[in-house]
């Protein structure tokens, strides 16, 4: 894994459908070129995947549910990721959230098809409780600044120092992400300099004028950090 990540999440965002979703895989395909200790990672509604695909290959699924393969329309069950060309998936982000043994399930299953999970939570405390089921990465966004272009790197650094402290102190082979209105370079290397291994965006990309500029903005700050 690198050494530091940047997720971009397209949520369910006009601005995914339309070209900004094509330009921002562009752009991401471009800049892993240039980039030496920075993964980017784009987390796409399941009718982009494979569109997605053909640009570029780090993509998560943002959601898949906690069933088991079987007669269950409408649902995308967590194991079906072995079947898919995805490296991973989200679970638990605060616009979705699952009851704790859903959380579990969806963990087990990912993992034992051999793909991601990045597990979201609200709170320093929920991100500790998730830590105990071992998801690849846990993310914490105060669900309040999350769309707001307030980021939480400034407005509550003490989430980001307590949630890496708090899942450390279950598992520190964890690494741990920020989110919630992280919108420039400097937003996401100071959420860095709190002890992040890095950040989950999304409005300040997807719904950006210049997407490809914006990524690439976040993307360097974060590799020459």
């Amino acid at each position: 894994m690198s050494d530091k990540i940047l997720i971009v999440n397209y949520k369910a965002y006009i601005h995914a459908f339309t070209q900004n979703g094509v330009t921002i895989a562009e752009a991401a395909r471009k800049l892993r070129a240039k980039l030496s200790s920075t993964r980017i990672i784009l987390a796409v509604p399941s009718p982009l995947l494979y569109k997605i695909l053909e640009i570029y290959d780090d993509v998560y699924l943002q959601h898949v549910d906690p069933v088991s393969p079987g007669s269950h329309t409408g649902f995308l069950p967590a194991k079906a990721l072995e079947y898919l060309p995805v490296k991973g998936t989200l679970v638990n982000h605060s616009e979705h959230k699952l009851v704790y043994r859903s959380i579990v399930q969806i963990i087990d299953d990912v993992r034992y098809v051999g793909k991601e999970v990045v597990a979201c939570a609200d709170t320093p405390g929920e991100a500790a409780g998730l830590a105990y089921i071992r998801p690849t990465m846990i993310a914490v966004e105060p669900p309040e600044l999350i769309g707001t272009g307030i980021p939480v790197s400034k407005a509550k650094p003490e989430i980001i120092t307590n949630g890496v402290k708090a899942v450390h102190s279950v598992d520190p082979s964890i690494p741990v992400l920020a989110g919630a209105g992280i919108t420039s370079g400097e937003d996401a290397v100071k959420s860095l300099e709190l002890g992040a291994s890095g950040v989950l965006v999304a409005s300040a990309i997807v719904k950006a004028k210049d997407p490809a500029g914006k990524l690439e903005e976040l993307a360097i700050a974060m590799d020459t950090f």
